[in-house]
């Protein structure tokens, strides 16, 4: 049961890249995904939170218009797009994933560190000015 992150790299502002977080050992339909970073010196925050069927989703507002969680169920995988990408945004991305309760909001969930159980190795991301 792991969770592996990727796609993190190098980009320029104003750039892409577009990370993935592949799921092994479980189905993935039944958890929430959440997309967190942690920039040096600071604490990892949550920035996107999507809910297991995909039709709820929650940005913090740094990240609002930028970027765009999917999933996709029937891979085991899920997906952040992040466009026009800032200095700011350089730090390492997780994804993590937990059980999705009743009436589950993303939002409620997202800085809440501690409900996501099963965690990635993290992928870096660096962005140039």
């Amino acid at each position: 049961v792991q969770l592996q992150a990727s796609g993190g790299g190098l980009a320029q502002s104003g750039g892409s890249l577009r990370l993935s977080c592949a799921a092994s050992g479980f189905n993935v339909r039944f958890y929430a995904i959440g997309w967190f970073r942690q920039a040096p010196g600071k604490e990892r925050e949550g920035i996107s939170c999507i809910s297991g069927s995909g039709s709820n989703v929650s940005y913090v507002d740094s990240v609002k218009g930028r970027f765009t969680s999917t999933r996709d169920n029937a891979k085991n995988t899920a997906h952040l797009q992040m466009n026009n990408l800032k200095p700011d945004d350089t730090a390492t991305y997780y994804c993590a994933v937990a059980p999705e309760p009743e009436g589950f909001h993303p939002s409620m969930y997202c800085q809440q560190l501690g409900f996501f159980g099963l965690w990635g190795q993290g992928t870096l991301v660096t962005v140039s000015s």
